[in-house]
């Protein structure tokens, strides 16, 4: 089975570093999508959260060696699968940003831990566990 996807546009930052995960990060930046998926972005909102999957494009190529890492903030081999590697069998990542504008086909985000041309492959709202429960 082969699955093929294409980015719906790329990440701009001008941060030089980024930080290792989302959740430790106030990185601003841009999501700057294709004009093609504009009427897609149409409801997100300033203030709202979203979730952003993206590929791993400058990550070395996996090897099983690589199925048991030791992340750089922790002091035990872990599986891959329980750690936010980069170095993955497939190289796709996700982070939950904070939207701080929507100016046409580019969404001015907060939280950025990719680098600059980072290839997003799709946004997906966030639904914190609460609303779930509710239903919304």
């Amino acid at each position: 089975m082969s699955i093929v996807m294409e980015p719906i546009g790329v990440v701009r930052t001008a941060a030089g570093k980024v930080p290792r995960h989302y959740t430790v990060s106030d990185v601003e930046g841009s999501l700057v999508i294709e004009e093609k998926y504009r009427e897609g972005l149409r409801d997100i909102k300033p203030g709202q959260k979203i979730v952003v999957l993206f590929c791993f494009d400058k990550s070395a190529p996996f090897t099983s060696d690589l199925l048991v890492q030791t992340p750089p903030h922790r002091n035990e081999a872990l599986g891959v699968f329980s750690i936010c590697s980069p170095r993955r069998p497939n190289p796709i990542g996700l982070s939950v940003l904070e939207v701080l504008a929507v100016e046409g086909t580019t969404l001015q985000v907060k939280g950025i831990d990719m680098y600059d041309g980072t290839p997003i492959l799709d946004i997906k709202p966030f639904i914190p566990p609460e609303a779930q429960a509710q239903g919304e």
